[in-house]
């Protein structure tokens, strides 16, 4: 017999992130909406630079009920070419500057260099979403910790030995960047963990991941899960990447099920009935 699905137990029932609004973990999976100012987007959505296109899509994505939107300038698919720094923050901060006028939303950062985080704070961000939890530059906890805005801290596995273990493995880099968070003086209440689903990890391991994500609950902290238009669900589906939504759909559901807190995704008006729907079965339902 499959055993009922339970929301998991929270000792972090909410939370106030400075600048990037009020959290009430656990009680609803909140949505992240992804705009990528990107040429090269692996999801084909990339707004290549053009500003006014970016607002828009901020502004349907508001309409459409997202909770947050994520940001970012450089493309993060497998094999993409590392984008220089000052690329970056000129794809970016533009873009956050004057979405931050267009909505009322908290804005994150994805980018994983200090002073494209600084530059996109400056320019109204109050979240950083690093893909390497801290881990690739040095400067970066410093600057979240001087300008008090939340972290979302997100294992990557690429160029790391597997040791055998998912969990295992991801844990290990959620306590490195924990560690690294800590001796910089952020506060454990304004960190967010990912776990990283399709950064090198084959399709049997991230489907693993989203299995075994229960597991992840006795760290305490909330989790974000990025499953959106993956390759993992191509593999699976046969879809080519603009026909992932049922695949995302059901890899959406079941990380709420698994305990997700925010679910990052690209086709916000289509999956927020999917969530809605999720959380009334997992953490309940009033009229």
């Amino acid at each position: 017999m499959i055993p009922p699905v339970s929301p998991p137990p929270r000792h972090y029932q909410s939370a106030t992130l400075d600048g990037a609004g009020s959290f009430a973990w656990g009680a609803r999976t909140y949505v992240m909406g992804v705009i990528n100012v990107t040429p090269d987007s692996f999801s084909g959505d990339g707004t290549s630079g053009d500003v006014e296109r970016a607002v828009a899509l901020a502004r349907e994505m508001e309409a459409a009920g997202a909770d947050l939107l994520d940001i970012g300038g450089e493309s993060s698919r497998p094999g993409a070419e590392p984008l220089d720094e000052g690329e970056e923050r000129r794809r970016v901060v533009p873009a956050i500057a004057a979405i931050r006028e267009a909505v009322n939303l908290p804005l994150s950062v994805d980018t994983y260099h200090a002073s494209v985080a600084e530059a996109a704070i400056e320019a109204g961000a109050t979240i950083v979403n690093d893909i390497f939890g801290l881990r690739f530059d040095p400067l970066m906890a410093r600057v979240v910790a001087r300008t008090g805005v939340a972290l979302i801290a997100m294992h990557n596995q690429r160029g790391r030995e597997f040791s055998g273990d998912v969990v295992l493995d991801i844990t290990s880099g959620f306590f490195e960047s924990i560690s690294f968070a800590d001796e910089a003086g952020i506060p454990r209440e304004r960190l967010i963990l990912d776990p990283g689903f399709g950064f090198g990890w084959t399709v049997l391991q991230n489907l693993e991941m989203l299995r075994r994500l229960p597991e992840f609950w006795v760290l305490e902290l909330p989790l974000l899960l990025g499953v959106s238009r993956k390759s993992t669900i191509g593999a699976v589906t046969g879809a080519a990447v603009e026909d992932r939504l049922p695949g995302t759909s059901a890899a959406v559901a079941l990380s709420i099920a698994g305990g997700a807190d925010i679910v990052r995704v690209h086709d916000v008006r289509e999956l927020r009935p999917v969530v809605r729907m999720s959380d009334a079965i997992v953490r309940g339902w009033q009229e």
